[in-house]
């Protein structure tokens, strides 16, 4: 049994819509569809209703801004995503923080690819990174991670974020973040291999189990596979860019 729902705007003609999910099936609609007026209300706000603090590793927690949290020793990143993809629930993004927190040192630059509300960027600073460079192809994802970098005292020099044809010119990261889809890793696998040092580390996640073979391989002239992880059907891989393969023209 498969049901199916979808979002139309409130004044489509209903005649109409019926007639085009009709043909979509290609037979009669096996039932009366239901019509739902859904109110309009701030959705920016809706994953507040679910969102509680969620720890990732020894250290590292994620809490709604303006919640207490009573954990001494804590490193505590405040994030309010608006309409920016990353609170920490989804596997990918708790299977990068928790790899964060595994792996925190002192200095180093940090690139975020696809940094949605700023979530690994900003951990990565709390955890010691130095500066972060942080892009994403979406506007409310730009704005979200100034946000959210300010709400956590971060300051300005340390959070570069812009779109990514700004990254042009860039310095070398010593780790690349990015939690994005299997499609787009496999078509920026020589971007990132540009914009990491040799012996840099690229933390790669968005990838189901079955597509990870793809990632690795797409990656494979420029970095070395380090590790594997799982959780609910997705995957973190770990990268670590080859010192003796040849630099990739930066896409």
């Amino acid at each position: 049994t498969v049901a199916v729902a979808a979002l139309f705007p409130v004044d489509s003609p209903r005649d109409e819509l019926q007639h085009a999910l009709t043909e979509a099936f290609g037979a009669e609609l096996p039932s009366e569809p239901r019509w739902e007026v859904l109110a309009d209300r701030p959705w920016e706000r809706e994953w507040l209703q679910h969102f509680a603090p969620i720890r990732c590793g020894e250290r590292l927690w994620v809490c709604p801004h303006g919640h207490a949290l009573d954990a001494p020793g804590a490193v505590v990143l405040r994030l309010d995503p608006g309409l920016a993809f990353g609170t920490g629930t989804h596997p990918t993004t708790a299977l990068c923080l928790g790899w964060l927190d595994a792996h925190a040192r002192a200095g180093g630059a940090v690139g975020d690819d696809g940094c949605g509300s700023g979530i690994l960027g900003i951990a990565a600073l709390l955890l010691g990174a130095e500066h972060v460079r942080a892009v994403d192809i979406d506007p409310q994802a730009l704005l979200a991670t100034r946000e959210n970098a300010a709400r956590n005292g971060i300051a300005a020099a340390r959070i570069l974020v812009s779109a990514p044809e700004a990254l042009s010119g860039a310095e070398r990261a010593d780790l690349l973040l990015a939690n994005i889809l299997a499609g787009p890793l496999v078509a920026l696998a020589p971007r990132f291999a540009a914009l990491l040092r040799a012996g840099g580390v690229a933390v790669l996640s968005g990838v189901l189990e079955g597509q990870a073979a793809e990632v690795i391989h797409a990656a494979s002239p420029w970095f070395a596979l380090e590790e594997l992880a799982t959780s609910e059907g997705w995957c973190r891989i770990v990268l670590r860019r080859n010192t003796a393969s040849a630099d990739p023209a930066a896409a």
